[in-house]
């Protein structure tokens, strides 16, 4: 890779209308006064980086689970799955990754199969940080059904911030583990529910990378890891 690969990242699709009106002020704002464009300038890199789509090189061994999202692990819990899916109410291993302004935010699917449903539910714009987000926010939610039967739920989280979720798939279409779903505007949350009996291989505060970083192995027995801060 090049020294400017490493800086400069492709643009997803869905920013490109947000770069070009940011542009647009910015050049209004040169016009305007000269140190207002500096300041427009800044913001429309910093939105063309917000929308920045890099390559990933995603593990490819049957029964891994990805990190749908770049960001931090902030809960790890049980909690039912969100009911439009259709999926038993019975509580499963949930694991949260919160996003933040600068994080990447187009999201990746944590395994390959079936996407057996896709639901959209209204809501609040809570931080996505907390708990209750996962019931009182906005959300759009994936069931998806592995190869072995098995299902892993992934749901999209708005946030304080955010006020537009995206999906690219509908119900039906087959997925590959770390292929682009969805993205969501301006700060969130991506919930990973966990097939029963398996327990997750990250730890709280640890740094996830979309599509790289490994959520759980459906094959390992390995008991939920504890970490540290150092």
């Amino acid at each position: 890779m090049n020294m400017l690969g490493t800086f400069v990242k492709p643009m997803h699709r869905e920013g490109v209308r947000f770069v070009a009106i940011f542009a647009a002020i910015t050049v209004v704002l040169f016009w305007l006064w000269a140190p207002l464009g500096w300041v427009g300038l800044g913001l429309t890199v910093w939105c063309y980086y917000f929308f920045r789509d890099p390559r990933r090189t995603t593990p490819v061994r049957d029964g891994l689970v990805v990190s749908p999202a770049d960001g931090v692990v902030s809960l790890i819990e049980p909690a039912i799955p969100p009911a439009e899916l259709g999926m038993p109410a019975r509580p499963l291993t949930r694991v949260s990754v919160f996003m933040n302004v600068f994080n990447c935010h187009v999201n990746r699917a944590p395994v390959g199969g079936r996407v057996e449903a896709v639901a959209y539910r209204p809501g609040k714009f809570l931080n996505a940080s907390l708990d209750k987000a996962s019931e009182e926010n906005e959300r759009n939610a994936l069931r998806i059904r592995m190869a072995d039967g098995r299902e892993v739920a992934v749901v999209q989280i708005a946030g304080l911030v955010a006020r537009r979720i995206v999906s690219f798939v509908n119900g039906g279409e087959q997925l590959q583990t770390g292929e682009r779903f969805g993205l969501i505007r301006f700060g969130s949350r991506l919930d990973v529910y966990l097939p029963e009996g398996v327990a997750p291989l990250v730890c709280l505060g640890q740094t996830m990378t979309a599509g790289e970083t490994v959520m759980a192995d459906l094959a390992s027995s390995e008991p939920p890891r504890a970490g540290r801060t150092s």
